[in-house]
């Protein structure tokens, strides 16, 4: 499913929905709708047990941040979340518009929840980075997985993707800065050149909770081919992660141009070069500067340049023909046939 080797050309590319369908069905297979429509490969969600996750002291603390949906912690948590019986409705959407679907499970129930639900690929949060048991768990299902890094030491990362691979190779290591939203100037997408040398048997990608598209590109510059991005239908909704998520537009933007980068990169065949249009209309040709009488050279002092209906000599050209001589009178302001020229 991913590209194994980073110097494959083609991007994967994640619209990350997260919980920002506000726990709404309706809302969620629009998400997949449109950001399908957008060029996303895969939609993805997040699927949590909270009452197995969370103890009963943190499921029942006093939440009051301004984005709560409830009074206490694991209520907020419920109100955000996919039904059980939502989530097969949200896989067949996803064979619709023929993106994959993608979840990260929070914990073993919800890992086997999806299962069930043969979701397409399952996603490591940087949360569980270095929780060996349960990436074995996921990995042993033998689906293909994506691990974010955010937060992460070199060795919880080395042991993590140890057992990743014990598994299979269908791994995405993502480059991740746990900050959100997170400021341009700490992405540090350098290192997605240090993951690419560490781990070659693994695809490397970066999900990023910067506010722009300008990552994505520069991401694939450095060699990333998966990437992750927040998306919502509207950044003033209420919630954590809208403000910095990108609005269907801004995510086609995101596509289009981590796409482009690639064909960017090949120079010009030297045959089309002063070929141009432009160059055929608006491009000057050599003229005598001067009279030039036979038997005289052409010289820096004798030549200039003016535009034809039709193109003599180029201009571009006259180092091909600066010291050779005339064999005729050329009046001043007369273009320069290659006929003109000696030898």
């Amino acid at each position: 499913m991913f590209n194994r080797n980073n110097n494959a050309e083609e991007p994967f590319i994640i619209a990350e929905v997260g919980q920002n369908h506000q726990g709404n069905l309706d809302t969620a297979r629009e998400f997949i709708r449109i950001f399908a429509l957008e060029g996303a490969d895969a939609v993805k969600f997040q699927t949590r047990d909270n009452r197995y996750l969370f103890s009963d002291d943190a499921y029942k603390a006093p939440y009051h941040s301004e984005n709560a949906f409830a009074e206490t912690y694991g209520a907020h948590r419920e109100k955000l979340e996919l039904r059980q019986e939502w989530l097969p409705i949200l896989k067949k959407d996803c064979i619709k518009y023929g993106v994959k679907f993608m979840s990260t499970p929070f914990d073993e129930p919800s890992l086997e929840l999806l299962q069930q639900i043969d979701v397409d690929i399952l996603k490591v949060a940087s949360f569980d980075l270095g929780n060996l048991p349960f990436i074995h768990r996921i990995a042993s299902l033998g689906k293909p997985v994506v691990m974010s890094i955010g937060g992460g030491k070199i060795d919880q990362i080395r042991s993590s993707v140890e057992v990743l691979l014990n598994h299979h190779d269908e791994v995405a290591i993502l480059h991740c800065v746990s900050e959100y939203p997170c400021e341009y100037s700490r992405l540090g997408l350098d290192n997605i050149e240090v993951l690419i040398k560490e781990f070659p048997r693994c695809t490397i990608g970066s999900s990023d909770h910067f506010n722009g598209t300008l990552s994505g590109p520069v991401a694939y510059l450095k060699g990333a081919r998966v990437f992750e991005k927040h998306v919502t239908l509207n950044r003033a909704w209420k919630g954590t992660d809208h403000s910095f998520a990108l609005e269907p537009e801004g995510f086609r933007k995101f596509v289009r141009d981590i796409k482009r980068v690639r064909h960017m990169m090949p120079p010009k065949p030297e045959d089309e070069l002063g070929n141009e249009q432009v160059f055929k209309k608006l491009g000057k040709s050599l003229v005598a500067y001067e009279e030039i009488r036979a038997g005289e050279k052409l010289t820096l002092s004798n030549l200039s340049g003016r535009i034809f209906n039709a193109q003599y000599i180029p201009v571009r050209d006259s180092n091909q023909v600066i010291g050779r001589t005339v064999k005729r009178n050329i009046e001043k302001g007369e273009p320069i046939h290659y006929a003109d020229i000696q030898g």
